[in-house]
């Protein structure tokens, strides 16, 4: 009888253990989203602007957190000040989940802000800051998920590997590309990535989840014009700001003849669902539509964004001649952004454009130029997505997306990772505009609730059957 009693009570003792141990679970996952506030504040007052980057300052804050959770992580500088941190949550067999993320962001000049860009002003709902939302607050939601698994005792299917990197605003080659040639091992066994990318919009009254799949190839070149010099008041036939001018002009006005590749045309049949009924059609018939001038037009004028899925194109963003006015110069130069669809190499693309300037004398050279690379649908993390913002957000649509930016996923897509750039937070079209612009800001309720849905994702992919996927 006393070891039938004992056995009770030992039976009580073990199922109020459990309970309490659900108790502090829920409590802490809801505890999470104060936390990752006071995190994101903090986090947002660290001047990490590239260049100089600085971003060993965001490696130390990432590891003052990580040593109060007792988490082992490791770091390393790829040069003096450009920091890189990674840890690893072990569990099965199965290839594992990184979660990735890039510490550096671009300038921010003070006189165009409404506040000081590294103040972590909260102002009407909004926590204002450069990198809120590129991509310090999809940061700080990997680290609330990264922490989250850690404290849960719960044994997860596979690795989780988090990820802070350098230079992802200046081409990566100080962060990712680095790591990959000199720390290779962080990436063995991952096969799945999650990145940024893509998030939630409201279009045209529809809540819409674009999934980054694949992104327009940067091709970074500098043009060169060399000609006779001599003084300003005594101009000749030609010189070299003149030929550099011929260049650019031809450039300007022979744009890329427009082309739908498959993922772009995916997205543009998604995206007819939810917009204006007058243009839906065009969007969902866009083979034909681009060979209408007046809709290429108006696209442009209407959406860039949406214009630029349509072809290759080449932004004029710098130049330099002269150093004074009176002095014609013996060289003039520019360096164009040009973005090329991924269905290309790059190295065709730079041929097209010597091809092009050879009649104005100019000379092309290569700044930077990356390779194209695309993510499937038809993966365990893409599906953990869909499912997972379905369930959440019954009348929500998610779409694959192709981006005209690029990311460090390019890096690792060429390792064969599946990379997915994904952040379940609700943005505003209004806010996404200030993205690399004026008053950088994050909704503070979206970021909260996003820390809850981007924990579910992730559950829905470490938590599901130790069976080999």
């Amino acid at each position: 009888m006393e070891n039938k009693n004992l056995k009770i009570l030992n039976y009580s003792f073990l199922f109020i253990i459990i309970f309490f141990l659900k108790i502090n679970i829920i409590y802490s996952e809801e505890n999470i989203e104060n936390e990752s506030l006071e995190w994101l504040t903090s986090y947002l007052k660290i001047n990490t602007v590239n260049p100089p980057g600085n971003e060993s300052r965001a490696v130390n804050f990432y590891a003052s957190i990580f040593d109060k959770e007792g988490i082992e992580y490791q770091f390393i500088e790829s040069a003096p000040g450009r920091g890189n941190i990674w840890a690893r949550i072990k569990g099965g067999k199965q290839p594992a989940l990184m979660l990735l993320q890039h510490t550096d962001v671009v300038p921010a000049d003070p006189k165009y802000w409404t506040v000081e860009p590294f103040s972590a002003i909260e102002k009407d709902g909004y926590i204002f800051g450069r990198g809120a939302l590129d991509m310090k607050g999809t940061g700080i939601n990997q680290l609330a998920t990264f922490i989250s698994l850690n404290r849960n005792s719960k044994k997860l299917n596979r690795d989780v590997v988090f990820l802070a990197t350098a230079d992802e605003e200046a081409g990566g080659f100080y962060g990712v590309g680095w790591l990959i040639e000199n720390k290779p091992e962080i990436f063995q066994n991952v096969k799945y990535l999650l990145n940024e990318g893509g998030s939630g919009r409201i279009i045209n009254n529809n809540l819409v989840f674009e999934v980054e799949l694949t992104q327009k190839v940067p091709v970074w070149l500098k043009l060169v014009a060399i000609d006779t010099p001599g003084h300003g008041s005594s101009p000749r036939i030609s010189s070299s700001v003149t030929r550099l001018i011929d260049g650019l002009h031809y450039l300007k006005e022979n744009p890329f003849p427009p082309r739908i590749i498959p993922s772009v045309e995916e997205y543009f049949s998604g995206m007819s669902n939810y917009i204006e009924k007058e243009k839906a059609q065009d969007y969902r018939n866009i083979n034909k539509s681009i060979k209408k001038e007046d809709f290429i037009k108006q696209l442009q004028k209407r959406s860039p964004f949406h214009h630029s899925l349509t072809r290759d194109t080449c932004s004029i963003t710098r130049l330099g001649a002269s150093n004074k006015i009176n002095v014609v110069p013996p060289k003039a130069w520019a360096e164009i952004d040009c973005r090329i669809l991924p269905d290309r190499k790059a190295e065709s693309f730079i041929m097209e454009i010597e091809e092009m300037m050879k009649p104005f004398g100019i000379t092309v050279e290569t700044i930077m130029a990356f390779t194209s690379a695309s993510s499937s649908t038809n993966s365990k993390l893409y599906e953990a997505i869909e499912n997972t913002m379905k369930n959440l957000y019954p009348q929500s649509h998610v779409i694959p997306r192709v981006t005209t930016g690029f990311t460090d996923s390019h890096f690792t897509r060429d390792l064969g990772i599946q990379s997915y750039g994904f952040n379940p937070i609700i943005v505003p079209l209004t806010d996404l505009g200030r993205i690399h612009g004026n008053d950088e800001r994050i909704n503070i309720e979206a970021f909260k609730q996003s820390i809850q849905d981007h924990l579910a994702i992730i559950k829905a992919i470490v938590y599901l059957s130790l069976i080999h996927i």
